[in-house]
């Protein structure tokens, strides 16, 4: 796989010299604030015989990142296992269904065939064949659809409860094997749902919601630790220096490394959902529920095996006991005295450059309160913490956009020329893309870096917003030509002919290209890049529950976009596309306002000291 060594060697000793540069550094941090003296004239076992920067290599200096280590690949295939099965199991049953003319709402077209459509005429396992349509249920689309919002809704709220878990009681390792071993039982209530016999019946549809109902929990303490876990495997926190084979001294980024960690990690992600999505179509078509249930589970059988091999030689971080309490103690603490009747003078008192000053215990007069059982440093990286949260919170409209991919393009992609191909497959490119340019990218941004360009990760963000409004302007220019060429005009979705057979438009369905190809870039900018600055800003003892912040805000632009349902329909897709674009394109700016004074903080924020906390 590109790019696992990197082109360079590390210095086995730190000569007189270099011992000189790295106290020049630490001076320069401590000045800055940026470390203590006590942190400064500490180095770990991790850094221990490494060259540090000066601060005028810091500014000189072309930034590299450093290999990955092997044992976040092995976590990256724990999480291709169980990305396969849940794309194997969950979103499979909406790809065999035959053209829809009606736009999906949200994501309830992924249950739609097993819950929504009964048993075929003589079937014992929901199969429907070739030119027939699965089913199972037979409860229609109300209850498809509640199932479903219920589904999406439980799944991006156990990732809080899980993440608490790990980081108060379990550790990360050991709430992912926990969470693997609740989802396999998940997924094995699922078959039993699925079988001869059992399909079809009352009890089925009770096993099937009972499976839905500890999926869903064992995803959830999956979810928020896993993508952790993985960028933990790395060591250095420093940035120091190193020589590359050509002779060119750089500065090694741990912050670059990450990047390109999670870089990998979607790589991974991907790999398992394009298997997962195309493969158990025809298990489910041809052989029925049972088989698209079991291969996916199968599958997923990975994750404990290389949990278990990897038992050991994973680095983990043990749990801390409750800090969101405290967190959120140093918060309320921070804005005493901070209120007034005047809203405008209130927003700035509470977004003043030292609204976290008063909450550190060397700023505190007379005795500390008893809880107060951390140091300043720890204080920052809670700051720090809230202001990645306050970058979260434009991701529901970035998700906005993201979310037309399995909806409303897929029933887009009903009213064209398909030539064969099922509307659904098409959606496939945006994981092919991602597969396709995640290396490349690998290849761009150390490019960038020699020409002196740092593409720092709130710039990478902005870009996804960007990227993500342009494929809703390829998508409102495709719709607009679609109801032009289209005999029924702007009523595309339900056009038939007299025997009642579909009439399309002419224009070849693989024009919608450009969309899913703008959306894998903005992944790549956006998704990638809110892993990345999920991990990396937030307080060591608290990284799971920021991710899982991170992560509901997915469910959060689920809510948001019922908003839009009622312009998911001819003949008002045009506004639904063209809304969705200018919302997301002029959110991008705003943001970029917003954070640009956060963004000059990018170094000083990844060096940060390491909070004390008891």
């Amino acid at each position: 796989m590109a790019g696992l060594e990197s082109d360079r060697e590390i210095p086995a000793a730190l000569t007189e010299v270099e011992r000189h540069e790295k106290l020049t550094y630490d001076c320069s941090l401590r000045k800055d604030g940026t470390v203590s003296d006590e942190t400064a004239d500490k180095v770990d076992s991790t850094h221990e015989g490494l060259e540090f920067p000066t601060a005028e290599e810091l500014i000189t200096l072309r930034r590299v990142s450093d290999a990955i280590p092997w044992t976040a690949y092995m976590i990256a295939v724990v999480e291709l296992a169980e990305r396969f099965s849940y794309y194997g199991t969950f979103l499979s049953f909406s790809i065999s269904a035959p053209q829809r003319h009606f736009p999906e709402i949200g994501a309830s077209a992924v249950f739609v065939n097993y819950i929504q459509q009964p048993l075929p005429p003589n079937s014992t396992t929901g199969a429907g064949g070739l030119n027939g349509q699965s089913g199972a249920l037979g409860k229609g689309q109300q209850m498809s659809t509640g199932l479903t919002t219920f589904y999406q809704f439980w799944s991006y709220v156990m990732p809080i409860a899980g993440a608490y878990i790990a980081d108060s009681y379990w550790g990360r390792y050991k709430t992912v094997c926990v969470s693997v071993a609740i989802a396999m039982l998940g997924h094995v209530i699922m078959i039993i749902s699925s079988i001869p016999g059992i399909i079809g019946s009352n009890a089925s549809v009770g096993i099937f919601i009972l499976s839905l109902v500890v999926t869903g929990a064992g995803a959830g303490g999956f979810k928020s630790n896993i993508s952790p876990l993985v960028a933990e495997q790395y060591r250095q926190t420093k940035m120091f220096i190193s020589t590359t084979k050509s002779g060119e001294r750089v500065i090694v980024d741990p912050s670059l490394t990450t990047s390109r960690i999670y870089m990998y990690f979607y790589l991974f992600i991907n790999i398992g959902a394009l298997v997962g999505q195309i493969g158990m179509v025809y298990a489910e078509k041809f052989v029925g529920f049972w088989l698209a249930y079991t291969l996916p589970t199968i599958v997923f059988l990975l994750s404990p095996l290389v949990l278990w091999y990897g038992h050991g030689k994973y680095r983990t971080s043990p749990p801390t006991g409750s800090v969101l309490a405290t967190a959120i103690r140093v918060w309320r603490y921070a804005m005493r005295g901070r209120w007034s009747w005047n809203p405008i003078k209130t927003i700035q008192n509470l977004t003043a450059d030292d609204f976290w000053e008063s909450a550190k215990p060397s700023k505190v007069i007379g005795e500390k309160p008893a809880w107060m059982r951390f140091d300043d440093n720890w204080v920052e990286e809670v700051r720090r913490g809230f202001k990645a949260c306050s970058v979260f919170l434009w991701f529901p409209i970035y998700w906005l956009s993201y979310n037309q991919l399995n909806n409303n393009l897929t029933s887009q992609a009903a009213t064209m020329s398909t030539h064969g191909l099922p509307n659904d497959v098409l959606s496939n490119l945006d994981p092919l893309a991602l597969i396709i340019f995640i290396p490349l990218c690998d290849l761009f941004y150390p490019a960038l870096a020699r020409w002196r360009i740092n593409f720092k990760p709130l710039q990478k963000i902005a870009w996804g917003f960007y990227t993500g409004s342009a494929a809703m302007v390829w998508a409102t220019v495709v719709q607009y030509y679609t109801y032009k060429t289209n005999p029924c005009g702007y009523h595309a979705a339900t056009c038939v002919d007299s025997d009642g057979n579909p009439l399309v438009s002419p224009l070849n369905v693989w024009i919608q290209s450009g969309s899913y190809v703008l959306i894998a870039f903005s992944e790549i900018f956006a998704s990638i890049t809110g892993l990345e600055y999920a991990f990396t800003k937030a307080p060591k003892n608290m990284r799971s529950l920021v991710m899982s912040i991170f992560l509901f805000t997915s469910a959060l632009a689920a809510a948001i976009g019922e908003a839009f349902v009622s312009l998911s329909t001819d003949p008002l897709l045009i506004w639904n596309y063209g809304s969705v674009s200018v919302l997301c394109g002029i959110s991008g700016i705003v943001f970029w306002i917003l954070v640009r004074k956060l963004n000059l903080e990018e170094d000083k924020l990844n060096n940060m000291a390491e909070g004390r906390f008891d």
